[in-house]
């Protein structure tokens, strides 16, 4: 007699129908069909772990694309700053060489403990201009370079504060030529002019020359004028290096535009 083999049955019953279905299997089709669902699910879900990875990063590519094009924009602004900066370098060195102020240090300067000597340039005796011997009246440029003029004179009692002479901007160590023959009154250092120098000139005249880095004259001696008495600086109340030119007559603060004959442009 013959054993029967051993089956599943599975029973389906539909809600609202009086009969149910019976599905019967033997069980090594059950068997088989378990392990086939096993086997996609374990499928499935390793494919999902390694496709997981695959979406995410396509996911991210519209962002970085944005990031792309977020870094290219500051770039190109980058760029324009850079090239702006450049013009702006330019410029000012342009400008500096018109003031002629060493307003910047000297990056060489910067780089060495021991001091570096200003450059200094001086015109050979009586070859730069036709200058009269013994005492006359200041109406010489006191500098070789134009120079610039920075600051004019302003009357006191107005909304700026009162300015009695000419500052003129030249690089430290400009030889200072005597705007006029006469007899040197004094040289000192204060606080306002720093190191200066004055000039006695006839019929009551005096110059004087301020902001100086060095004095080259002594008191009672006689001058000529356009020989050097001192190299310009940055003494005193300064802010930048020049030279600070006055003129008097008594107690009357006289332009020294008005008293300049030579071309100073």
């Amino acid at each position: 007699m013959n054993t029967p083999r051993p089956r599943i049955t599975v029973m389906v019953h539909r809600d609202g129908e009086l009969e149910s279905r019976t599905l019967r299997m033997p069980i090594w089709l059950f068997r088989v069909l378990v392990a086939v669902g096993v086997v996609c699910l374990t499928g499935a879900l390793i494919l999902g772990a390694l496709y997981a990875p695959l979406l995410k990063a396509a996911a991210s590519v519209p962002g970085l694309r944005k990031d792309v094009a977020r870094l290219e924009a500051e770039t190109a602004k980058v760029r324009e700053l850079a090239a702006a900066l450049d013009s702006a370098e330019r410029r000012f060195g342009r400008l500096r060489e018109m003031v002629g102020a060493d307003i910047v240090p000297d990056p060489v300067a910067l780089a060495y403990s021991l001091p570096l000597a200003p450059p200094v340039r001086a015109g050979l005796p009586g070859v730069h201009r036709d200058l009269e011997a013994g005492p006359s009246l200041p109406s010489h440029w006191p500098l070789d370079p134009p120079g610039y003029i920075t600051r004019a004179i302003v009357a006191p009692g107005g909304t700026e504060e009162a300015h009695t002479g000419l500052d003129i901007a030249v690089i430290i160590g400009t030889p200072v030529r005597a705007a006029g023959g006469g007899t040197v009154v004094e040289v000192g250092n204060d606080a306002e002019y720093g190191q200066f120098v004055v000039l006695g000139h006839p019929d009551g005249y005096q110059s004087k020359y301020g902001h100086l880095s060095r004095a080259l004259v002594s008191p009672g001696a006689a001058v000529n004028a356009g020989e050097v008495l001192a190299l310009s600086g940055n003494t005193g109340r300064s802010t930048a290096p020049h030279l600070h030119l006055e003129i008097h007559r008594g107690d009357v603060t006289i332009d020294p535009l008005t008293m300049v004959k030579e071309d100073t442009q």
